[in-house]
């Protein structure tokens, strides 16, 4: 196969086509926005959330920093698996399928569905808590069963597309901790520092800190999701060959740049003024320890009174109707790529049976997590932890591929995506060493 058919430049995206269609500016720019945005919506699910809160109130402003930092290489990283599906046509594992070792690719496929199914389970639980604080009665543990129910029924009878149309707005809740920090007593000169200022401590606590948000903003299931989410939006226009859907014009990427930015700066804004927030609120109030959702919604009790649990509620339930069936779908995803299953959201249930069992399978082991009696925003914490230790190996072998011009021809990474790329497994790296150097100092 030659570079010229890898490339195939004269072939663009329907998404493209329609946007460069468009003679509006403004609805030209909403034609642009598609996987990117979904992606950055649901990376603030609600382990992010929980983890934002709990170092916000542990830390203060001195994690400020890590927001202006990780934003260029969530940029970069989101990128280049938006551009692996739009120029091979199939998503991360069925290119690994296609060039790798079989062992590579079920090594990676192992990690993936290992911290995924532990993030759902997570999200599920956080659901509930959120369930029980609008409906105290009903203890969280009796939540998740309806909860997955739910989860499990809409998305075998329903896209995922509708269902993300219609749990997006309830993501807009999260614009609270955007508001609350102009109605909190805020040290503006030690913000302005902090956020441009590494405030770096050789802390364990810190260390796991900065773990927990690399892991919660750079989630393994986030490189796999986002190649797929490109082939299944060219699915869903009627572009079903791999061979018609392979290649990427300058027109798709320049797109896919705008879309992505776009979401991980939706993503990046929240998690800094959630930070931001709790460190006005709860960390000033010497509340460093958050054990409850109830807790945590008490850093929007200054904007909100008593309609803050009330939305706090929303940002995690509507925040995991978003990310559980991102989390559960990207590993099922790599598991029917792996092997040549139909695969796909779009995909009826009759035409992808192996795909909704595996949906349905990794609901039920998330949802059995939550009988483990493991303290929800504990749960949240660690999973991000486990998400930035397990993210590496990934990288690495997202980096290998594209740049491999067998699989990417003319479409290898540029000097900038490549230093994006390299810096960003090079820091979640370096911090994981670090984690686990300073976790023996304990």
């Amino acid at each position: 196969m030659t570079h010229s058919q890898l490339d195939n430049p004269a072939v663009e995206a329907p998404r493209t086509q329609e946007a460069k269609a468009e003679p509006n500016p403004l609805k030209r720019a909403f034609k642009i926005m598609g996987p990117g945005l979904i992606t950055g919506a649901s990376d603030d699910d609600p382990s992010g959330i929980a983890t934002y809160s709990t170092v916000g109130a542990g830390f203060g402003y001195s994690c400020l920093w890590m927001a202006p930092f990780s934003f260029p290489l969530m940029l970069s990283v989101q990128y280049i698996c938006s551009k692996v599906g739009l120029v091979t046509g199939r998503g991360l594992a069925g290119t690994l399928r296609r060039h790798y070792h079989p062992a590579i690719l079920w090594s990676s496929i192992s990690v993936l569905t290992v911290a995924n199914v532990i993030n759902a389970g997570t999200d599920i639980g956080a659901m509930a808590a959120g369930v029980n604080l609008i409906f105290p009665s009903i203890p969280e543990v009796v939540a998740v069963v309806p909860i997955s129910l739910i989860l499990l029924g809409s998305l075998i009878l329903f896209s995922y597309k509708k269902l993300a149309s219609l749990f997006k707005w309830l993501t807009l809740s999260l614009f609270a901790y955007v508001l609350t920090a102009f109605f909190c007593k805020i040290d503006t000169a030690t913000v302005i520092k902090d956020t441009f200022i590494p405030n770096f401590n050789w802390q364990p606590g810190y260390i796991a800190a900065l773990v927990a948000i690399l892991g919660t903003t750079i989630s393994p299931y986030l490189f796999f999701w986002q190649a797929n989410s490109e082939v299944d939006e060219q699915k869903d226009a009627g572009v079903k060959t791999v061979s018609e859907r392979k290649g990427a014009s300058d027109a798709d990427l320049k797109f896919a740049v705008a879309d992505i930015a776009v979401g991980m700066f939706f993503s990046n804004c929240v998690m800094y003024f959630i930070i931001l927030t709790t460190g006005a609120t709860l960390f000033k109030g010497q509340q460093h320890n958050i054990e409850s959702a109830s807790q945590a919604a008490k850093a929007l009790e200054p904007l909100l009174g008593s309609w803050a649990t009330l939305l706090f509620a929303a940002g995690f339930i509507g925040t995991g109707f978003l990310a559980v069936p991102v989390l559960i779908g990207s590993a099922a995803y790599a598991i029917s790529e792996a092997l040549e299953w139909p695969c796909g959201y779009g995909e009826k249930c009759a035409d992808a049976k192996g795909f909704y069992w595996l949906i349905g399978i990794s609901i039920f082991l998330a949802m059995s997590l939550n009988f483990l009696k493991i303290n929800a925003m504990q749960a949240l914490y660690w999973t991000a932890i486990l998400n930035g230790m397990l993210a590496p190996p990934l990288l690495l072998v997202l980096m290998l591929v594209s740049n491999n011009k067998k699989i990417m021809g003319e479409r290898t990474n540029s000097l900038l995506v490549n230093v994006g790329g390299w810096t960003t497994f090079v820091a979640m790296t370096v911090a994981a060493g670090l984690f686990v150097w300073s976790s023996t100092l304990r």
